[in-house]
């Protein structure tokens, strides 16, 4: 599997396995044991999912040595906050039976808390127990707060991103920044597979919609965190690195920008 540096030196998946939405139980189990057997090598979890003892168990069932996969989770907007923040990766770490993380996430910018929940992830990482440390769908004007009291800044910010929701602008502040970007929901849970600019391009490489999709983050420099349960749509979410997209057909997918979201709005979460 392909690999990005991060600013801390810590090298990450380009590609990985997300877990949203999908309950705890055989399916979960069975979704990572495949994926790895594949060759997938980062699993992507968070508190709020209440899926991280199947995680757990799939990385245990997998026989993947520990130090060759890269496991990531987030704190909940719950548990923001310097000693909740500390109690909730405990918590995380207990229900995945781990000894460390590889990146955790602060899940969304909750107005007042993040701050010091980020204080807490800085003291982690400093202990040892986390080899890198990120935000969740922050914003710049979020991320210009943190710069101010932070003494780590975040290395990834994993937003949601996808041919509908470009963000650009946090794309370019980010790579100024030295903080990669990651995309969830990249597949804009599947409300992008009739458009037919994208099926023109998949029909012209062969490829199905979803795999021109992660393809266009690849070369984007964007981290890709597709969600399945299916053996086949892992399969064919890992079938991306066998061919390229010209830079036309690139700036088409650009085009069809229409900030557009499925998720919540980061400035205005009530959760």
């Amino acid at each position: 599997m392909k690999t990005v540096k991060l600013a801390n030196g810590t090298h990450m998946p380009v590609l990985g396995l997300g877990v949203f939405k999908v309950e705890e139980g055989a399916e979960l189990v069975s979704a990572i044991k495949e994926a790895t057997r594949l060759g997938y090598r980062s699993i992507d979890t968070a508190a709020i999912y209440g899926n991280e003892t199947s995680v757990g168990q799939g990385i245990r069932e997998s026989g993947i040595p520990r130090e060759d996969l890269f496991i990531t989770s987030k704190v909940w907007n719950a548990d923001l906050g310097y000693e909740a923040t500390l109690a909730a990766f405990d918590e995380s770490l207990h229900k995945m039976e781990l000894d460390y993380l590889d990146l955790y996430l602060i899940h969304w910018p909750v107005e007042g808390k993040y701050t010091d929940a980020w204080r807490a992830l800085e003291k982690l990482h400093q202990d040892g127990r986390i080899r890198a440390i990120g935000v969740s769908n922050f914003q710049i004007h979020h991320l210009e707060t943190l710069k101010k009291t932070a003494t780590i800044m975040p290395v990834i910010n994993q937003i949601e991103l996808h041919p509908q929701l470009t963000q650009k602008d946090i794309i370019a502040y980010c790579a100024k920044n030295n903080i990669r970007v990651e995309a969830w929901s990249p597949l804009m849970q599947g409300g992008l597979f009739d458009n037919p600019t994208l099926q023109e391009i998949a029909t012209r490489h062969d490829k199905s919609v979803a795999q021109v999709i992660l393809r266009w983050d690849l070369q984007n420099d964007i981290i890709v965190i597709p969600k399945s349960t299916k053996p086949h749509r892992i399969a064919e979410n890992m079938a991306i690195f066998d061919f390229e997209l010209s830079d036309k057909e690139c700036a088409q997918i650009d085009a069809l920008n229409q900030n557009l979201r499925v998720g919540p709005d980061p400035d205005n979460i009530d959760f």
